[in-house]
């Protein structure tokens, strides 16, 4: 049998393949959940406040985790980072180490009120149910002490894309999280620069008053965050958009906290957030001309009346915030006159039928949103005629 011959081609990919294990930096500790608590207490073992806010089991899912430790029967292994201070982060197995120390009354800030866990819906040992850390049988406290898990360790040698990509990977797949809640705790891999841009002008009065509309539930989970990276990602680079909305902010987030460098182009600090910044200084001045009819609520849906509702409409939100870029440099929110004509102006826009061919279900593929954005900008145009 002839062995197969191996093209130039191949043996470049199984080159580039190797490159890439070798540089992976790991090894394997067996820790006991003993010394995971002693580690965070200290301050050797760091739970990210952005990784911490995400902790969601109920208390029947942390119950039966704690019982299976009881049991001691095998759990998944967590995954670690070393940084440079040569302490851990985690960064994989917040839902199992954040029930560990919420059970033993360490976990900092949660849940609301600061009450350790309480056992419910234990269902191999019911006689658990009911019970604290504090008046667990000594015996079985020892034994839950002394439970060992199994941690994978990113050494700090790590590049930082590659501990970035290994991260993104095992928080995506199956995972009950919004996908700004993952950019916003990976993107830190990189470089977190952007990310703490996108979290201040989140905060912005201006934006906060335009998009009261959204609800609480969507805020929480940092759904505000999402509007700003739509916002410049379509800025930058809505010419480029072309697929699911959701991959191409991940792709434009990812370009804009590059650790080599962002391009001026991709995102210029300075240029780029003094721009969101007019942006919403000018709608909201310009609502405000309308409030009993627009106000807080100049992203909000229209009925088939032409009411407008309480109800968030990202496709306004795009419409009005990117309608105005290419006219941005004649607006003014200090000239009355002109912010009193774009209120009306607004109005008029979010009343028009036309604005339903823009706007809806479907409407989220690229030649859409061009169209959607040519709309707005060709009526708001109009008060600078």
């Amino acid at each position: 049998m002839t062995a197969q011959s191996t093209s130039a081609g191949e043996v470049a990919l199984i080159d580039s393949v190797d490159r890439s294990v070798s540089s992976v930096r790991t090894r394997q500790l067996d820790i006991s959940f003993n010394e995971l608590a002693d580690m965070y207490e200290s301050g050797e073992l760091i739970i990210n406040p952005e990784y911490q806010r995400l902790f969601r089991w109920t208390p029947g899912a942390q119950s039966r985790l704690i019982e299976t430790l009881i049991l001691e029967l095998p759990v998944p292994p967590i995954f670690l980072m070393e940084t440079d201070e040569n302490v851990y982060e985690l960064i994989d197995g917040l839902q199992r180490i954040s029930s560990y120390l919420n059970f033993r009354g360490l976990l900092r800030d949660e849940p609301p009120g600061g009450s350790p866990l309480i056992l419910e819906d234990c269902d191999i040992v019911t006689e658990l149910n009911g019970h604290s850390y504090k008046t667990l049988p000594l015996p079985l406290v020892r034994r839950l002490k002394r439970n060992f898990i199994r941690a994978e360790v990113l050494r700090k040698e790590n590049n930082p894309r590659l501990r970035y990509y290994m991260f993104k990977r095992l928080n995506s797949g199956g995972s009950p999280l919004e996908p700004q809640e993952i950019r916003n705790c990976t993107i830190r891999l990189l470089d977190p620069t952007f990310n703490n841009v996108l979290l201040k002008l989140s905060a912005d009065e201006n934006f906060r008053f335009c998009i009261k509309t959204v609800a609480d539930g969507q805020l929480e989970k940092r759904y505000a965050e999402e509007l700003v990276l739509r916002f410049f990602a379509f800025k930058k680079g809505g010419t480029e958009y072309k697929h699911e909305v959701g991959d191409f902010l991940t792709d434009y987030m990812e370009a804009a906290s590059a650790p080599e460098g962002v391009p001026k182009e991709v995102f210029d600090p300075a240029l780029d957030e003094a721009d969101f910044l007019k942006t919403f200084k000018v709608l909201r001045k310009a609502a405000e001309t309308v409030n009993d009819e627009v106000g807080s609520r100049i992203f909000g849906s229209v009925d088939a009346r032409g009411n407008i509702r309480g109800q968030f409409a990202v496709y306004h939100f795009e419409g009005f915030a990117l309608g105005i870029q290419g006219l941005l440099d004649r607006l003014d929110p200090e000239d009355s006159e002109q912010m009193e004509a774009l209120g009306k102006k607004i109005l008029e826009i979010k009343k028009d039928p036309v604005l339903r061919q823009h706007t809806g279900g479907g409407k989220n593929t690229a030649s859409a949103y061009r169209a959607r954005v040519d709309f707005f900008a060709a009526e708001i145009s109009k008060i600078l005629d």
